[in-house]
This record gives structure tokens, sequence and C-alpha cells, in this order.
């Protein structure tokens, strides 16, 4: 490195009658601060680099499903790309206008191009999704529209099936006129428009989403507090253990992680039933008789004994983690100056836990909302979760619309639940090991 002046500086230095000082370079001449610069740019660059692998991981299979998710729950084109002149007819007519005979002869035309394209069950399936039993309508239509209708064409259409006048039929048409909609999300919320497009409660019998997203959140909560109750002991049994003993009681806390998920849910159902072990030995004691057999499991009972033992040691991982920082002379400095035991742990050593308590509630309550496979086998109908309504919708209804509005107000609970954490609590106070 050398020195030299800076005929710039110099000149700004003689103006402001200040003797310049020497510019320092480097071995080959360039000024240090460009050599420094351009080495922080080649550091950065090989940095991105470096991450650019897991960049691209995340944006292909985290970032785009779930655009694509998000995109699925306002479109669904199956009627709009399909029936074009009656779509094309709503929008040039507001809502209220009765369906004249330009209307019936548009979905005349529609029918019959829909039959022979063999795409009239994609119509017929979207709007089945807002009105019960209107596939086979749609379908028996299009059969009988191949050949032609003649005019009039509402007699026409009327001879084949007199539901084609039904307002909220067409109320309905209208709805899926446009390929972009957020009638998913409004039943997504138990809610519908009616025939002059106001927002309304669903009918009773279609009332089960806010059901189920109410006992997901109630049965989450619960089964959060569950693994508290039984994880901050044992985290405070393995965090105040000599090394030795507690690493080989951690094993058996990480036991579950090396069983398959499946295996530990079906030896639950094995201890559940009715016939099961736990009813065999209460049975055995004599405490209940052979025909008072506890029914635990395909209820919610089951759901949460089973999501408690699985979800565990996402609790008593974050909580261990803090616990073996907390210095032990705390307590004993408060015990020393006249505190009771509880009066220590509740003001000095709990205090300390919250970060890792914070972080394993967190972490166990947003796996418990979003868990699929034991709710399905030990919860029956009444310990059903929003996840398997929305792996109906995506493997027996196929309204992937549906289940990726269902989806997305699932997501949007948990980013709330996170931003309302972040408030109260501060991520940064988040601690998971």
């Amino acid at each position: 490195m050398s020195q030299a002046l800076d005929p710039h500086a110099a000149t700004v230095a003689k103006a402001a009658g200040v003797e310049p000082g020497p510019r320092l370079t480097t071995a080959d001449g360039r000024p240090l601060t460009r050599a420094l610069a351009r080495s922080s740019r080649k550091a950065r660059r090989r940095a991105f680099l470096l991450v650019l692998p897991l960049l691209l991981f995340i944006l292909i299979t985290f970032v785009v499903p779930i655009g694509q998710m998000l995109q699925r729950s306002v479109k669904n084109d199956g009627f709009s790309a399909n029936m074009p002149q009656i779509s094309a007819w709503f929008a040039e007519n507001p809502r209220g206008t009765e369906p004249d005979e330009a209307a019936w002869a548009a979905l005349a035309a529609d029918l019959q191009q829909a039959a022979r394209d063999r795409t009239i069950g994609i119509v017929g399936t979207r709007i089945n999704y807002d009105m019960a039993g209107t596939r086979s309508l749609f379908t028996s239509a299009g059969r009988q529209a191949r050949n032609g209708l003649e005019p009039p064409y509402r007699d026409a259409i009327l001879d084949i099936d007199a539901r084609w006048e039904s307002p909220a039929l067409w109320s309905i048409m209208r709805e899926a006129s446009s390929a972009y909609t957020a009638n998913f999300y409004l039943a997504a919320l138990d809610r519908t428009r009616n025939t002059q497009g106001d927002i309304v409660m669903a009918p009773s019998e279609r009332q089960v989403y806010i059901m189920l997203f109410q006992r997901t959140f109630v049965m989450s909560a619960v089964i959060t507090f569950m693994t508290f109750l039984l994880g901050f002991p044992v985290a405070h049994l393995l965090a105040t253990l000599p090394l030795r003993k507690s690493n080989l009681l951690m094993i058996f806390v990480l036991l579950p992680f090396w069983t398959s998920l499946l295996v530990r849910t079906t030896s639950w159902m094995v201890l559940l039933q009715q016939q099961g072990v736990i009813n065999d030995i209460l049975v055995w004691l004599g405490i209940i008789g052979t025909g008072q057999r506890l029914q635990m499991i395909y209820n919610q009972t089951g759901t949460i004994i089973a999501m408690t033992h699985i979800l565990l040691p996402f609790m008593i991982l974050p909580l261990y983690s803090v616990m073996r920082t907390i210095n032990p002379s705390y307590v004993r400095a408060a015990r020393s100056l006249g505190a009771t035991s509880w009066t220590a742990f509740r003001r000095i050593y709990f205090p300390q836990t919250l970060p890792g308590l914070g972080a394993g509630a967190l972490l166990v309550f947003i796996l418990a909302v979003g868990y699929y496979i034991t709710p399905a086998l030990v919860g029956g109908s009444s310990g059903q979760l929003i996840s398997n309504m929305i792996a109906m919708h995506m493997m027996q209804t196929l309204n992937w619309s549906m289940a990726a509005a269902l989806a997305a107000l699932l997501l949007a609970s948990v980013l709330l639940l996170y931003w309302v954490y972040d408030r109260l609590v501060g991520i940064d106070n988040l601690k998971l090991g």
C-alpha cells in the first residue's frame, strides 16, 4: 500500500485553506476505498450465489404453490370459458334484468357447443359448487341440445327441465359468468349471495365451515395447553439433571421423531378403542364394568390425546434449550432472601422460561392447526379439523377453489397469530434453541 496526493482532494483542501493529506492506495496504485468497495461487492455476490439454490428451492416449492393456491381461490373459469355467449349477456345486462329471448338463445347455443366440446360436465360441476344437483341438469340439457333447439328457446329449454326458470339458478350463473369471484371465500365463511346479489347467511344445513374453524382453533389451543402441562416438568428435569443423565433421557424425548407418524397414530387407535389396552386395564382393575367401556376414539378426546403425544417434543425442546441457560443461583438467591419456593418459581424462574414457552406454544399451535392424518384416523366425525375438509375438497369433491379458499383463510389466521405474538411478546424474544 502506498500513499499519494489526490488532485481533487488537494484542490478542495487548498480552497479550504487546509493542507491536503496523503491518499491511501493499493500496491497497484488503485485508491484504497475503491478496492475495498470492489472487494465488498465480490463478497456479497459470492454470498448471493451460495444461497441462490436455497432461494430457488423456496421459490419453486413454497412461494409459487402458495401463489397458485391464492389465485385458485378467486379464479374458476369452468363456466365463463365454456359458456361465452350467456356470459356476455350477463355482462351487458345489469343484475335484476329478467332473461329475455336473447338470453335463452345464448344459453341454448352455449349448451349445444359445450355438449359437442364435451365440456358440459365442467360447466355443470362449476354451478354445482353453489347449487347442489345442477350438474345433472346441465349434462341432461346438453345431451338434448347437442343436435340443436328450435325457437322459442325459452320454451324449448323449459321443456327439457322446468328448473331452468329458477331465479336462484340464473343468479348463480351470473356470479359464475366471471372467471374471478369472491364467492368461494363467502362460502368458506358460511355466506352466500341471494338473487339480488346481497350477502346473506348460507342455509343452516350448509353452515359447517365456521364451526370447523372454531373447533380447529379451540382444539389446537387445548393441545397446546396440554403439551405445556406435560412438557414443562420434563424440560425442567432435563435441564437440572447432570448432562450424562439428561442426554440419556433426551433420547426418549427424541424417540418419536424416529418413529413414523402413521405408526404412532395407529398405536393410539389400538390403545384407545373400546376393546383396547386402556379399557381392558380399567376393567381388570375394577374401575369400570365390562359394559361401561369408555369411548376414547373417533371423537375429540382421541384426537386431543393422540396429537398431544405427537406434538409434545415440539414443546419440550424449546423449553429445555431456554431452561438450560438459566443460572440456578437466581432461585437460590431469592429463597435466601425469604421467598418461598412458589414465589421464587413464579417471579424468578418462570419469567425466564417465557421465550422458550412462547416458541413452543407457537410451534405446537401452528402444527396442530394444520394436522391432517391424526384427526382423520382417530377423530371420527366430531374430531375432524378444517384440514380434513380441505383434503376432502381436494380429493373427493374436486372443488379445488373451495379448498384453496379454506387454505387461504387458514394461512391468514396463522399469519395473524404470528403478528399478535410479535406485538405482545416480540418475535426477537422467540427462542427455539
